[in-house]
């Protein structure tokens, strides 16, 4: 297996609480990796390790091939792991298209200037329109990001995380808070994504995770209690006993 992403008993302590305890996690490039498990399992303490919010008590983080642990979020974010959080963080003020613009100046020698350069004749405005136009939001480009539906900022924060351009792409409960149709197209931009970008998953839909992961990784009190394949995942007794229920 090809790993872009390898844990090696990665363990995270606050004070005398244990929140992520040894964890080996392996991704393979190219595929969605689903992180699951009970609310306090450790999934968000383990998303703010990888993404260099906190710092590991002990073990290793690799990334393509270099350890990256402890180190701070933005020089992360340049070796090509995005975020995307399980609140949006898009500006509500601020156009559709000018909220990935930002995202795509911070890759450049211009992003220094910040808004400053947003109206320049810079390219990143026909590049944004590129990035709406592959998560399906191109005709909103000139709306202000605060009158998109909530299914839509969801997906607008998944088009700014793919504006850095990453190898790695972290998404923290996409489908918080949507129902119907707006689960469908959320997922779908997942599952088309993942053809050029590696996907690592928190989501507490099991039926999300199920229908799009190649590989989920349960964890249960910080530790890991099973990993495979989702049907692997979905017979696992231990699992249906922590998390899933028997009628899963």
């Amino acid at each position: 297996m090809d790993a872009l992403l390898e844990t090696t008993r990665l363990t995270k302590r606050f004070g005398a609480l244990l929140a992520v305890v040894r964890v080996d996690l392996k991704v393979a490039r190219g595929t969605i990796h689903s992180v699951i498990g009970p609310n306090g399992a450790g999934k968000t303490t383990l998303f703010n390790m990888l993404t260099g919010f906190l710092k590991p008590s002990e073990g290793s983080i690799v990334f393509d091939g270099k350890n990256i642990a402890g180190l701070p979020p933005h020089e992360i974010s340049k070796r090509g792991m995005s975020r995307s959080f399980q609140i949006t963080s898009i500006f509500p003020e601020l156009s559709v298209s000018e909220n990935v613009r930002i995202a795509l100046q911070s890759r450049t020698t211009m992003s220094y200037k910040f808004l400053k350069r947003l109206t320049d004749g810079d390219g990143l405005r026909e590049k944004a329109r590129d990035i709406l136009g592959q998560i399906g939001l191109v005709e909103k480009a000139d709306l202000p990001a605060k009158h998109l539906s909530h299914g839509e900022k969801r997906i607008l924060d998944i088009g700014i995380g793919l504006a850095t351009s990453p190898e790695l792409l972290l998404l923290d409960e996409p489908a918080s808070g949507l129902v119907g149709d707006e689960i469908v197209r959320v997922t779908d931009l997942v599952r088309r994504i993942s053809s050029y970008v590696t996907v690592v998953l928190v989501e507490h839909n099991i039926d999300v995770v199920l229908s799009i992961s190649d590989r989920i990784t349960v964890l249960s009190y910080g530790k890991v209690i099973a990993e495979g394949s989702p049907a692997e995942i979905q017979s696992n007794e231990k699992v249906q006993e922590v998390y899933l229920g028997p009628s899963c």
